[in-house]
């Protein structure tokens, strides 16, 4: 199994052969960018799961499944950001990559939140570098990345929960964000300490 950053390589590689095959096999006329627009906000949504869960599965089920998940846990969240990123560009395209159009179309609740939810994501990846991270130190780093992670999870679970009664499409994303959900809350309960695995390089 891979770790490190070959990890974000292969996921956004991945990412962008999903996405060039919507484009070939939908269009690239609006239904198809509103394929892809879904799409990564599904990918978006598995990665930020993995890595906001990471830490409270080990606590749970220490195994080398879970080993492998909290040693990997900032690749996951990097590639998180890069699916996210995607999905931007894919809004951005919708819009006819007009600023003005964009804002146009979007209302203010979702700009507010969801650009602030941007602003976590930028400023979570940033700070999943060592010299970036140790510039910050524990005590914030900690702060920024807990805050963000329930932001990122309210934001997600707000834009799929919502639409489960008009389509069932809908129903995985929710079903598996209360999943992480759970696992947070009951690695919280049970007071477990995290067993960090062994660093090896550049290692989380």
């Amino acid at each position: 199994m891979r770790n490190g950053w070959p990890i974000v390589g292969w996921s956004a590689l991945a990412i962008a052969v999903m996405t060039a095959a919507i484009l070939a096999l939908v269009g690239t006329d609006e239904e198809g960018i509103r394929v892809v627009i879904r799409a990564t906000a599904r990918t978006s949504a598995v990665f930020f799961g993995l890595a906001f869960a990471a830490s409270s599965l080990r606590r749970l089920s220490p195994n080398d499944a879970t080993r492998w998940l909290l040693a990997n846990r900032r690749y996951l969240g990097v590639s998180f950001a890069v699916s996210h990123a995607t999905h931007l560009l894919a809004i951005f395209a919708l819009a006819n990559w007009s600023l003005a159009t964009f804002v146009a179309n979007s209302s203010p609740p979702t700009l507010v939140l969801g650009g602030l939810g941007y602003v976590f994501v930028a400023a979570m990846t940033a700070t999943s570098f060592d010299r970036t991270a140790a510039w910050l130190g524990p005590r914030r780093w900690r702060w920024l990345h807990t805050a963000g992670g329930w932001y990122l999870w309210f934001i997600f679970f707000a834009s799929f929960a919502p639409r489960v009664g008009a389509s069932l499409a809908y129903a995985l994303p929710t079903l598996w964000l209360l999943s992480v959900l759970a696992v947070r809350l009951r690695a919280r309960r049970a007071h477990l300490p995290v067993l960090t695995p062994v660093r090896r390089g550049s290692g989380a």
